[in-house]
């Protein structure tokens, strides 16, 4: 009678666990980044204890990759030190966003997951239960391989139908934010299943369950199958599926097959409004890439539609491929020769401005579409600038026409 996630607590507990239960369980996998583990590094330090399972742990650069500053540069060292002196994998400059690269290399089907970076719920996308901890809980991890949890309740997302063309994994996901609201699944898990769900490829559902922290959720899982069996090259495990007699708190129905091109407008995540309610609104800067849309098939998304043509004289058109396996596999398909063909600017595999460290920050007055996870005030760049969020296709068209739009000029 368990949920995904109750099941998955249930067997690292050693005993049934449900919604609402404390327990203290051991930790499969720990990752932090250039923003967050210094912190927990220094955390660490004060608790004189030894690293309990180095082998289990992951730092990776990426927030700010290159460096920008002597400071940043400073943090880099720190971490680079710590890695090496406790036998801990260390992912440095141009490996990629920290989410992309644990689904890549580590995650697999059922394991517990931790990350001192919010969008750790992204692991969802291949039956992992993963979420974002604080760089103090995650000191507490290194030195111990545990964590205390309360097993959240589960909202089950039943998706339906057949989406239209140059409508997507992001347009569904926005679509949700709305319904569900930016504190609607307040320390709750998401597990998001039906039809729907099952035809998406496993980036695709890594974009859904990227995107469950802006509605307040601890995390968002599906349950896993062939597809997340070959992705990670490994079985999952019996006891990671959910019960035919799971209880849920709540139960959302969503038939996708008349769903419109999506758009976040300033300054709310769940703002969100069908794309002819924006279409036409001036923008500046065009950004493709995250752990939210920077894979592969996001990047052959916008290729397809841009291929032979010219972005806007006004636009500003910033690739950033999700993983350095990404963009040698985008280089080898003669994707990142299309985008520069273009007009576009492939950047190196990170984060890039999605959190407004670097690479693409934005003026007072300017606006940016952007297929990456956040739109507050502030988040690319200056206080006056306004970020819209949208789909690869809706990004490559809008690149393209210089306002927001998923028509052809």
């Amino acid at each position: 009678m368990g949920t995904i996630v109750e099941n998955i607590f249930s067997e690292k507990f050693g005993e049934t666990a449900r919604a609402g239960d404390v327990v203290l369980v051991d930790v499969d996998l720990a990752m932090a980044q250039d923003g967050t583990a210094p912190l927990a590094i220094n955390a660490f330090k004060q608790m004189d204890m030894d690293i309990a399972h180095p082998e289990r742990l992951a730092l990776i650069i990426d927030h700010i990759a290159p460096s920008k500053s002597e400071g940043a540069s400073e943090l880099h060292i720190m971490m680079r030190e710590f890695a090496r002196e406790h036998g801990i994998k260390l992912y440095d400059v141009g490996e990629g966003v920290c989410h992309q690269l644990m689904l890549e290399n580590h995650v697999e089907p059922g394991q517990l997951v931790i990350g001192a970076d919010s969008h750790t719920c992204t692991y969802g996308a291949v039956g992992a239960f993963a979420t974002g901890v604080g760089s103090t809980d995650m000191a507490a991890a290194f030195a111990t391989g545990k964590l205390w949890f309360k097993v959240p309740q589960t909202i089950k997302i039943n998706l339906t139908g057949q989406t239209k063309q140059n409508v997507s994994a992001k347009d569904i996901i926005l679509k949700l934010c709305k319904k569900i609201e930016a504190d609607g699944a307040l320390y709750k898990a998401l597990e998001i299943t039906g039809p729907t769900t099952k035809n998406l490829t496993i980036p695709s559902r890594a974009t859904l369950t990227n995107m469950a922290i802006e509605m307040g959720a601890k995390t968002a899982i599906i349950q896993p199958d062939k597809k997340a069996e070959e992705f990670t090259g490994a079985k999952a495990p019996d006891w990671v599926m959910a019960d035919d007699d799971a209880e849920y708190v709540r139960e959302i129905d969503i038939d996708v097959s008349s769903l419109e091109p999506q758009i976040a407008v300033p300054h709310q995540v769940d703002n969100v409004h069908d794309i002819t309610e924006v279409e036409g609104t001036k923008i500046d800067q065009v950004v493709l890439g995250s752990c939210t849309n920077g894979r592969l098939e996001d990047l052959e998304a916008a290729t397809r539609i841009v291929s032979g043509r010219q972005i806007d004289d006004g636009v500003r058109f910033l690739v950033f491929p999700a993983s350095k396996s990404v963009y040698m596999d985008a280089i080898d398909k003669g994707v990142v020769q299309t985008l520069v063909d273009a007009g576009a600017t492939v950047c190196n595999p990170g984060c890039g401005p999605c959190p407004g460290t670097h690479m693409g920050i934005l003026a007072p007055g300017e606006k940016a579409l952007a297929t990456t996870n956040r739109n507050f005030k502030g988040r690319m760049g200056s206080t006056e600038a306004e970020v819209y969020l949208g789909s690869p296709e809706t990004a490559a068209y809008t690149a393209l026409n210089g306002v927001i739009t998923t028509e052809d000029d």
